[in-house]
């Protein structure tokens, strides 16, 4: 393990071989389905979520406790780690970032959370770069700044079929607006100062899509970028846009393509589509082979 550990929580939806490869500690949030309690991801998938949400069965989210963060940082210790940089998402979502403070606490050695103000893989970026910086030997300092800067400079767009499950879910931000005339649109969102917030409005789910991919690239700006389509339940509207993308952006870093799960299935419900852009981490991390679909 490298002197200082990298921790997030499972709403980064990172691909496992990231995780295992670069040794990253995941700490999951929990998903409530008609009162009963799971891991998101380890014991509960997406799939089971969009079925409890379409039968409208009560589901909920909830952050960590913080002893699970100070079992992994004590973990990080035994190990052989002297600190941690502890990734998060957003603050203005979750309590996530306040347990893992709390647990920090009584942590063995030093942690230093970083709020993401993001989610999904606007968080995965930056958990990435933080463990490619820990890899090359930074201090704890260095990592945490990684994590910042990539976390500052991503972009996030998604579309989502409905608003229906981010109001279940208390999650609608400044989209709330958008509910009156949610009906007839489909609306484009992003997040902005850690929370989400309408972005534009359309007709239909295929000019949503295409939005997407011009927002995307016009985010690149014709620099080098990572970009993750994220969806869930929509994986043949996710693998299009990935190709689209890989076409339109010669200077693509890496592409990756995410099924997002339990947690921000249950607040954006099936058939979500998002995409963020990245620029690659300036320790070179961010340099693996790009993944095409």
């Amino acid at each position: 393990m490298p002197p200082v550990a990298v921790v997030t929580d499972s709403t980064a939806y990172l691909p496992p071989q990231e995780v295992s490869g670069l040794g990253i500690t995941v700490v999951p949030l929990q998903v409530v389905v008609g009162g009963r309690p799971f891991d998101d991801i380890a014991q509960i998938d997406g799939v089971s979520v969009g079925e409890a949400l379409r039968e409208w069965v009560p589901v909920t989210t909830s952050r960590p406790a913080p002893r699970r963060f100070t079992e992994a940082y004590a973990k990080a210790a035994a190990d052989g780690a002297s600190a941690v940089v502890s990734v998060h998402l957003s603050s203005e979502m979750s309590g996530t970032v306040e347990a893992a403070r709390a647990g920090a606490e009584d942590s063995p050695i030093p942690v230093e959370v970083v709020d993401s103000r993001s989610i999904a893989m606007g968080l995965g970026f930056p958990v990435l770069a933080a463990a490619g910086a820990a890899a090359a030997g930074a201090t704890r300092s260095e990592v945490a700044d990684a994590a910042r800067r990539t976390a500052e400079s991503a972009r996030s767009f998604f579309y989502v079929d409905t608003l229906e499950y981010l109001r279940r879910g208390g999650r609608i931000g400044a989209a709330a607006g958008l509910l009156g005339s949610a009906l007839m649109i489909k609306p484009i969102l992003h997040i902005s100062d850690g929370t989400i917030s309408p972005l534009e409005k359309v007709r239909t789910a295929a000019r949503a899509i295409g939005r997407l991919e011009d927002l995307a690239v016009a985010a690149a700006g014709g620099a080098p970028v990572e970009i993750a389509v994220q969806h869930l339940g929509a994986a043949a509207r996710a693998e299009t846009l990935a190709a689209r993308l890989s076409r339109r952006l010669p200077t693509l870093a890496r592409l990756v393509v995410v099924e997002v799960g339990p947690v921000i299935g249950a607040h954006v419900g099936p058939g979500m589509l998002g995409i963020t852009v990245s620029p690659p981490a300036a320790d070179g991390s961010g340099s693996r082979e790009p993944r095409l679909p």
